[in-house]
């Protein structure tokens, strides 16, 4: 079993080649301004993101009157609307992907522990689930149960787990090989012991990286889901649903699509850009390892 010690090496070790990419440092840096700015946002105007004002329709951006981003066509501040869509549009990213974590480290351990005929039927399962149209559950379950912005979380999360049960299992059959493993096994451990002791701290790095990965994928399906008419319900909004409206105001008033465009784009390129930079500093064949 890995040591502490040589934890805490390999761990420095991956914290220097994070701090030696730039393309990592700049993006992170960049994503936590993101991330700060739709926080306190909100609280920087005194408009509110679903109040109306049918006198300030479409007005350009200006510093006049606090409308640095301008205003949609009912009237309504974008700078506010911006901000609470990047709120929404993380927290469905960030919440979709931990349920979908759990879901798929659980499932993939499980069937990459016991193996055998467990071990097959787990993964059938999971091979018929992906010759499904994966839109089609999303779509099919905010049909059934309503656009209520808790179920777009638990939806997306709830069929976005597959690829994760996969990685996850690979990974597992290897580990319980590893001695540590046996020798839990020969002690008498428990196999639920076994799992959440011994296999699933190893596969943190691998975790760690793929949530990186699949925030940005949720962001763009929650996006998808919004802009087809299927995501958060007026006065709510994200960024996805921002693009969509603005489309249809792009040729009188093209801020309205641009700017929450332009926000929608720069966050999934910084997480993306993390996720590669985590990646390659967590990989054990890299030659800084």
């Amino acid at each position: 079993m890995m040591t502490a010690a040589n934890r805490k090496a390999l761990g420095w070790q991956a914290w220097y080649a994070m701090r030696r990419d730039r393309l990592l440092i700049v993006s992170a840096t960049l994503l936590a301004l993101i991330v700060v700015a739709v926080i306190i946002g909100p609280w920087l105007t005194p408009h509110s993101y679903q109040t109306m004002d049918l006198s300030a329709v479409l007005l350009s951006p200006q510093w006049a009157d606090y409308r640095w981003f301008g205003t949609d066509d009912l009237g309504r501040d974008l700078f506010a609307r911006v901000m609470q869509g990047g709120r929404i549009s993380l927290m469905v990213g960030i919440v979709s992907t931990f349920v979908s974590l759990v879901v798929g480290v659980l499932y993939g351990a499980t069937a990459g522990y016991f193996g055998g005929r467990i071990d097959h039927l787990m993964m059938r399962f999971v091979d018929i689930l992906y010759a499904l149209p994966f839109m089609f559950f999303v779509i099919l379950l905010m049909v059934l149960f309503g656009r209520n912005i808790l179920l777009i979380f638990v939806a997306i999360g709830a069929v976005n787990w597959l690829d994760m049960a996969r990685i996850v299992r690979g990974q597992t059959l290897a580990l319980r090989r590893r001695e540590y493993v046996e020798a839990a096994e020969m002690a008498g451990a428990y196999s639920r012991r076994v799992i959440f002791r011994h296999i699933v701290p190893n596969l943190l790095g691998v975790v760690v990286v793929y949530a990186t990965l699949t925030v940005p994928q949720v962001i763009l399906i929650e996006s998808f889901l919004s802009f087809i008419g299927l995501g958060v319900q007026e006065p709510m909004t994200s960024w996805g649903a921002l693009v969509q409206r603005g489309t249809e105001l792009m040729s009188i008033a093209p801020w309205v699509l641009v700017i929450p465009s332009v926000m929608l784009a720069v966050s999934l390129l910084c997480l993306n850009f993390v996720g590669d930079g985590l990646r390659d500093a967590l990989d054990p064949k890299d030659g800084h390892r």
